[in-house]
């Protein structure tokens, strides 16, 4: 009874404070949720502890949010979790089924869709595609990956950790990629592309 009169108070106040929520009930606050003005909230998004929100962000609906700090003009979700230690600098957007952990997204910087961006530093203007993986643990210990200023990183591409990305390189889509990337610079791993024609498989 203590928690729910708790979520009334906290969403009544935020609505007084001029927070938009289109499903009020549905949304779950903790008692240290701080948020800006004109702030957007869909159906069905949980605020952990330790969560800062700057003005004109949109959060949609099914995500979950824990120690993070998000500056103005942002965007997140559906069905995206934010965890501890990231930080969503202005104007970043991070998309549908995209997980982000200890992690800085830089100005502008785009996570669209179905990724996993792990103890890492993007800088500005960067565009991750879909599907891309930071292979942060090796089993032992968590490294770091950085990649910087408007770098385009092409879908399906796992970047193995610790390894840096220099400025408006381009990884092409499908790659794995172990190597520091000279900025500037096309970085492509793929296997060979095998074709036999006119194949039967075996009685």
């Amino acid at each position: 009874m203590k928690q729910i009169n708790l979520q009334v108070n906290l969403r009544k106040k935020f609505i007084k404070q001029g927070v938009k929520m289109i499903a009020p009930d549905t949304v779950y606050f903790s008692k240290d949720t701080k948020l800006g003005k004109n702030v957007m909230i869909e159906p069905y998004v949980v605020f952990g502890k330790k969560v800062k929100i700057q003005n004109n962000v949109k959060i949609l609906s099914f995500t979950h949010l824990e120690n993070v700090r998000v500056e103005s003009n942002v965007s997140i979700g559906p069905f995206a979790r934010v965890r501890p230690g990231t930080v969503l600098k202005k104007g970043s957007k991070v998309g549908n089924f995209v997980e982000i952990k200890k992690s800085v997204v830089g100005n502008r910087s785009k996570v669209n869709h179905l990724s996993y961006i792990g103890d890492s530093h993007l800088g500005n203007d960067v565009n991750i595609g879909a599907g891309t993986i930071t292979c942060n643990y090796d089993g032992i210990k968590k490294n770091k990956t950085k990649i910087k200023d408007k770098v385009f990183v092409g879908s399906n591409t796992s970047i193995i950790a610790p390894v840096t990305i220099n400025k408006k390189s381009i990884i092409g889509a499908g790659s794995v990629i172990t190597k520091n990337i000279s900025k500037n610079s096309l970085a492509l791993s793929r296997a060979p592309q095998l074709e036999i024609k006119n194949y039967r498989k075996k009685k």
